[in-house]
């Protein structure tokens, strides 16, 4: 049986309709932070895109978005909706692991949503070294991190605030941390932004 580290695992729960993290549009943290107080323009990319709404908003917004998934279907899905209605936004069928062999310091920023909670929690600290080697020195990581809990399976796998420093210190600096604006319904009172940059 497949693993959620393996693109076989994501693939079957798209073809099934397992799809419970899809939205239909942007995170409304992301659209919130950026109405309000806009990270710095520039080349970001979007691990665990999905269908793109979060990369193609990012790129109305101003923003060189480049969405990049695991799964063939999400990645397909979100070109699709690009090409009815273009952004500019590129998508990219990719390991997120290895994406520092290719976009070594080639990003201005990071958007990160669904996409720590996803993969297997025995690889937290190599996610945090893969999104370190894509982003330029000085550059921002902004994350939306659920679920904020304690105990229970997954995917989404759980984690606390405190371990989140823990994994993101010291390769960044925490600039603001606190709960978003708004979040989706089924995941109030469960998710915690940070805007964070990279130290080295």
């Amino acid at each position: 049986m497949a693993t959620v580290s393996h693109p076989a695992f994501w693939e079957d729960l798209y073809q099934r309709g397992g799809d419970g993290w899809e939205l239909g549009g942007p995170a409304p943290a992301l659209v919130d932070f950026v109405e309000t107080g806009p990270p710095p323009r520039g080349r970001v990319a979007v691990p665990g895109c999905g269908r793109g709404h979060d990369a193609r908003y990012l790129a109305r917004r101003g923003y060189g978005a480049v969405g990049f998934d695991f799964a063939d279907d999400a990645v397909r899905a979100a070109r699709a909706l690009e090409a009815q209605d273009p952004t500019g936004a590129s998508f990219e069928r990719r390991d997120i692991f290895t994406l520092g062999g290719d976009y070594a310091n080639a990003f201005d920023g990071v958007w990160e949503y669904t996409c720590f909670c996803a993969i297997d929690p025995a690889r937290r600290a190599e996610y945090v070294r893969a999104i370190a080697s894509i982003l330029k020195p000085g550059g921002w990581l902004l994350a939306c991190f659920y679920p904020i809990r304690r105990g229970g399976g997954g995917p989404p796998f759980p984690i606390s605030r405190s371990e989140i420093r823990r994994h993101f210190a010291p390769r960044f600096r925490f600039e603001r941390a606190f709960p978003p604006i708004r979040s989706v319904p089924r995941r109030s009172g469960q998710e915690w932004m940070v805007l964070t940059r990279k130290t080295y």
